[in-house]
């Protein structure tokens, strides 16, 4: 009896040190608490404002509504967003801060710490074309797409010289680099595929994707409904992962007016890569987040007769509040007025490349 007392005596003694250990940090183990109050993935329709391809006020970029409906049908993926969500906030947080030991360095964590890739990446592109009629889209279009792409997250942008004095240091070079891998034809009498990523299943009359943990598959055909282009985010189905544009917004294109630039893409890709909205797709209390772009009320659009909008502070804070910062890529402007990325949101794109990221495959 006595031995059995003593067993368990000494089996209360070692739960004990247990629970002390385990609440024990290290100098080098700083927590940091990361705060997710503010984080959405459901958009209000009223938010839902857009534009198309006339100068009216109509739908131009969906990724949002086709969001909304992708987290109705996949009760999963509100968490995988989350998750991935946390990941970027982490990254940032730690940025400049010496790396913690453990956490899948061999110290026995299982989820690796997250960082932001600092190497450059490369990212092959299959471009998927549903035309009307063979050849409609051209050689030169997607040749001049790529080279849009690659001048656009390269800081490379001419109209980047416009950049106002009070965002010249936020510019940043992405260090992307987008190379054709594929282009894959097909011809269809369909006149409209709409948003339902129809066009990305071969078996439903579209082209299923290639790969895509290691390809960038853009979907080039009439979406319809004046709209310009969708993405899907990170952490949805790998089987419609990636871009779709309508035709006419394709490349170098006139046949897009103040669209025809090849700038739908670049805003599609930044979705792809995990970027928000530059107003949040809500009002002044509604976030990109991303630290370094301005609040916005709302979307913004092009002057009159195809000119760039003039300064607009939609979000009036007071003392030392910017204007919005229209010339982002993630806002609503004709083609030839948008022409930088900020430093905050290469940091949100890149830490999908990182350990354990969204998108680590195509670093791999």
């Amino acid at each position: 009896m006595k031995k059995l007392i003593l067993f368990f005596a000494i089996l209360a003694l070692a739960i004990v040190a247990c629970q002390d250990n385990s609440e024990e940090i290290t100098p080098n183990q700083e927590v940091t608490a990361i705060d997710m109050s503010d984080f959405y993935v459901y958009t209000d329709d009223d938010n839902l404002s857009a534009k198309g391809t006339s100068d009216s006020h109509g739908d131009k970029c969906h990724s949002m509504q086709v969001l909304n409906r992708q987290l109705k049908e996949n009760p999963g993926l509100e968490n995988r967003m989350y998750n991935i969500e946390l990941r970027t906030r982490k990254a940032i947080a730690a940025k400049g801060k010496p790396s913690k030991p453990g956490n899948g360095g061999g110290g026995g964590g299982t989820d690796p710490e997250p960082t932001i890739y600092s190497g450059s990446v490369t990212i092959p592109v299959v471009i998927n074309i549903i035309e009307q009629n063979t050849g409609q889209v051209t050689d030169a279009q997607i040749s001049s797409q790529i080279t849009i792409l690659n001048e656009d997250f390269n800081d490379n942008n001419p109209n980047t010289s416009s950049t106002p004095n009070y965002f010249s240091s936020l510019i940043a070079n992405t260090d992307i680099t987008f190379v054709l891998a594929d282009v894959n034809r097909k011809v269809s009498n369909k006149s409209s595929w709409g948003t339902r990523d129809t066009m990305k299943n071969s078996k439903r009359g579209g082209i299923s994707p290639t790969d895509p943990a290691n390809n960038l598959n853009i979907w080039v055909c009439e979406i319809g409904g004046g709209i310009l282009g969708y993405a899907q985010f990170p952490g949805g189905s790998s089987s419609t992962d990636g871009v779709v544009i309508t035709t006419s917004a394709f490349g170098e294109n006139t046949a897009g007016g103040v669209y025809g630039d090849g700038r739908t893409a670049t805003h599609e890709v930044g979705h792809w890569l995990n970027l928000r909205h530059i107003w949040g797709d809500g009002g002044c209390s509604v976030d990109d987040f991303v630290a370094d772009t301005p609040v916005a009320g709302g979307p913004n659009y092009g002057g009159p007769n195809g000119t760039c909008q003039g300064e607009v502070n939609s979000c009036n804070e007071g003392s030392g509040d910017l204007p919005d910062m229209t010339m982002n890529y993630m806002d609503y402007v004709y083609d030839d007025c948008m022409y930088m990325f900020t430093n905050g949101q290469n940091d949100r794109m890149r830490t999908l490349f990182g350990t354990g990221g969204a998108r680590e495959s195509f670093v791999q």
